[in-house]
């Protein structure tokens, strides 16, 4: 009789069905993720929300956090990774993006003359950050965020301030600004002096074992022609705050260096940050203020425990396909605001 119930109900409305097998709403959204944690998401006595209803703007502060332009300390794929452990082959496979942008405009302007690498002066571009009503580069990918990201970051926070208490966390995420900003300065003053930093920034243990982490990588770049410099996307009104452009095995790139606490030995495991390289990758061919074009990207993570660097270098068809995805993420942004 039940089969034969079951069977009645099959070409009617898909709501039916859920009356004879209720299905929760989570394993709807993300039926692996729901699986692989079960034992958190169905406790009695506390109820989490679903993906779907995660506030961005109230973890806006929270994901800047973790995914600031300097650091990349914590990212929602460790947070994952952390959370779930062996678990984590039931995780969702994420297709490969289809999407095409509707705005689509070249990583490479075909409009500017790209004289020879060899300026006048040996001093690299140093043009301050202006502030316009454009958006960031962070800041468009900062509310870009999916909702089963946030939920993770949440999750993680809440285990955090758990651990170290609120004071605690708030420290945390203190310190790590600092040092992103030291380690900063630290490589900026190592290319303006051609030499090694001061050895007041040697010696600050703050710092010390990010340098160690990343003189291997040093040893491979060269010609910079930019530090901590603005970049302005003319057509597609954005800018951004870039690291460095320079030669790295004689290859122009942009560079971002970042901390991080934990492994990152993939390109895929510094979560947003190849984005955010082929975003300003294309803003600096579309600024004039730029008298050269770059169509590779490396994403050096430095450690503080000193282990060597993770240097992820982007070649121009990777740069291509983040370029896609950065614009597909622009246009999210655009639309929601």
């Amino acid at each position: 009789l039940l089969r034969m119930k079951f069977l009645q109900l099959l070409p009617r409305k898909p709501g039916k069905l859920e009356m004879l097998f209720p299905i929760p709403f989570c394993q709807k959204q993300f039926p692996y993720v729901c699986l692989a944690t079960s034992t958190s998401l169905y406790s009695k006595k506390k109820k989490v929300n679903s993906y779907e209803q995660v506030d961005q703007e109230k973890y806006k502060n929270l994901v800047y956090s973790v995914t600031s332009y300097k650091t990349s300390a914590q990212t929602p794929e460790t947070i994952f990774e952390e959370d779930n452990g062996t678990l984590d082959k039931h995780r969702p496979q994420v297709k490969a993006e289809t999407k095409t942008p509707k705005n689509w405009v070249p990583l490479i302007n075909p409009s500017k003359r790209n004289p020879l690498l060899n300026s006048d002066s040996n001093l690299p571009m140093k043009i301050a950050l202006q502030k316009t009503k454009m958006p960031s580069v962070t800041r468009v990918l900062q509310q870009t965020i999916s909702p089963q990201q946030a939920f993770y970051l949440e999750r993680w926070k809440q285990k955090m301030v758990l651990q170290l208490g609120k004071d605690g966390f708030a420290e945390y995420t203190k310190n790590l600004f600092l040092q992103g900003e030291l380690f900063h300065a630290a490589l900026e003053s190592i290319f303006l002096s051609e030499e090694m930093a001061t050895k007041e920034q040697r010696e600050d243990v703050t710092i010390s074992g990010y340098l160690s982490s990343v003189q291997h990588v040093l040893k491979d770049i060269s010609e910079v022609k930019a530090l901590e410099s603005a970049v302005q996307h003319e057509t597609l009104q954005y800018l951004g705050l870039v690291d460095c452009v320079a030669k790295y095995r004689g290859q122009l790139c942009v560079i971002d260096w970042k901390t991080s606490e934990k492994p990152k030995p993939s390109l895929k495991s510094t979560f947003d940050n190849p984005l955010q390289v082929a975003a300003y990758i294309g803003a600096i061919n579309h600024d004039a203020n730029y008298d050269f074009q770059v169509s590779c990207g490396l994403i050096v993570v430095a450690y503080k425990n000193g282990s060597p660097a993770h240097p992820h270098f982007m070649d121009p068809d990777l740069c291509s396909q983040y370029w896609n995805k950065w614009l597909l993420r622009l246009e999210e942004y655009t639309d929601r605001n």
